[in-house]
């Protein structure tokens, strides 16, 4: 039997590198916001999941006057965010009462697929933790004092969300001291004693941050109808 399983979703950016004043969530991509095609993804992955909405508390009331416009009634408990990422998703592992397993999303990330959600709490439930990944195209170099020198792409890869754990786990690696140059949950599990297990992730899983990302979003979501 699969423990409860929650997905926590974090919106808190403002989109400064996409013109225009409207928080890159709410941008509209193909009919619907942005954070609204995260939403249905988890939904679309099953009907039973929690989702807590973390979202700057300022973003409320345009959240709401969204929902009224678009007719968007999935159940949500919302949470107001805090001043950085750290603190949202600390904030937002405080909504969850007892046992179960998480999976902490970018709001922004709206191409996330049931598969690739279904593939995390999976492998989440075996192992206590997930984290979507995919290889690297490019070649890479290091950067150091002016000096460049190429790497061994095959030594890395590129994190996106769901990263994915047991409750238990990463609401007590939260307990740490905040450090900015943790990036995601997965580090900061990792800086609090916890095993990773990396899972296959998706190209299309894209993070909306630029311009062109918007552009292939749309043209995927395109693809897909």
């Amino acid at each position: 039997m699969h423990s409860t399983q929650y997905a926590l979703i974090v919106a808190g950016g403002k989109g400064t590198r996409i013109p225009g004043n409207i928080p890159k969530q709410f941008i509209e991509l193909n009919g619907l916001p942005v954070l609204m095609h995260t939403v249905n993804a988890f939904y679309a992955y099953s009907d039973d999941i929690h989702i807590i909405l973390v979202l700057p508390a300022d973003d409320f009331v345009a959240w709401d006057a969204l929902c009224k416009l678009h007719q968007f009634q999935r159940p949500i408990l919302l949470q107001p965010g805090g001043s950085t990422r750290f603190q949202s998703v600390k904030l937002g592992l405080s909504r969850i009462e007892g046992e179960g397993i998480v999976a902490i999303h970018d709001g922004v990330r709206p191409m996330v697929t049931p598969e690739i959600i279904k593939k995390s709490f999976d492998l989440a439930e075996q192992n206590r933790s997930a984290v979507a990944s995919v290889a690297l195209k490019e070649s890479i170099r290091r950067i150091d004092s002016g000096k460049t020198s190429a790497l061994d792409r095959s030594h890395y890869t590129l994190i996106q969300t769901p990263q994915t754990f047991q409750v238990s786990l990463i609401r007590s690696a939260y307990d740490i001291p905040e450090d900015p140059a943790l990036t995601d949950d997965a580090s900061i599990a990792e800086r609090a004693g916890h095993a990773i297990s990396l899972f296959e992730g998706s190209y299309d899983n894209i993070k909306i941050t630029t311009v062109e990302d918007l552009v292939m979003a749309r043209a995927l979501l395109k693809a897909r109808s």
